[in-house]
């Protein structure tokens, strides 16, 4: 589950990753206004948090920092066991769906670009997802944060069935 609490990004040591870039162009009576859209992916792998957000901009270098603003203010700390996902996970955002697995160790992240940046920005060393579905970066973004929002520790779990952990 994910904590609900405010998490200071000063504290922590994030790193950022670009999902994508997108040319916005609006035409008005005086011609084409183009504008960028940057979809942004920061993260602190040693602690387990990530987040994301979205920046648009006139320039591409002002509207990835604006994305990264945004990420900072969205950030979450994930369950995770030593290097990968307590456990299997389907996560849903409109059309898109991702599908998180553990992995043994060894294996890797095995992901596509979107799901990726996600999962090595949270610090999972090993798992296996599907992106199932639209492949809009948007929508696969959220899904899969809905799919690391529904992660469970054994202490949550227990506690939900009114059990001690060595019951589990």
């Amino acid at each position: 589950m994910v904590t609900k609490k405010k998490i200071d990004a000063n504290k922590l040591n994030l790193k950022d990753q670009v999902v994508s870039i997108n040319r916005v162009t609006k035409v008005v009576k005086g011609g084409k206004n183009m504008s960028f859209a940057a979809l942004v992916v920061i993260g602190d792998p040693a602690e387990g948090v990530v987040g994301y957000g979205s920046g648009k901009a006139k320039e591409v270098p002002q509207a990835i920092r604006k994305g990264i603003e945004a990420a900072k203010k969205n950030l979450f700390k994930i369950n995770l066991t030593d290097t990968s996902i307590p456990h299997q996970v389907l996560g849903h955002y409109g059309a898109g769906q991702v599908m998180l697995k553990p992995a043994p160790e060894g294996t890797g992240v095995i992901a596509g670009g979107t799901v990726r940046a996600v999962m090595t920005s949270a610090g999972v060393q090993n798992v296996l997802t599907k992106s199932i579905g639209t492949k809009n970066p948007h929508n696969v973004i959220k899904a899969t944060f809905d799919a690391l929002t529904q992660l469970r520790n054994k202490a949550e779990v227990a506690a939900l069935r009114g059990k001690s952990e060595d019951e589990l």
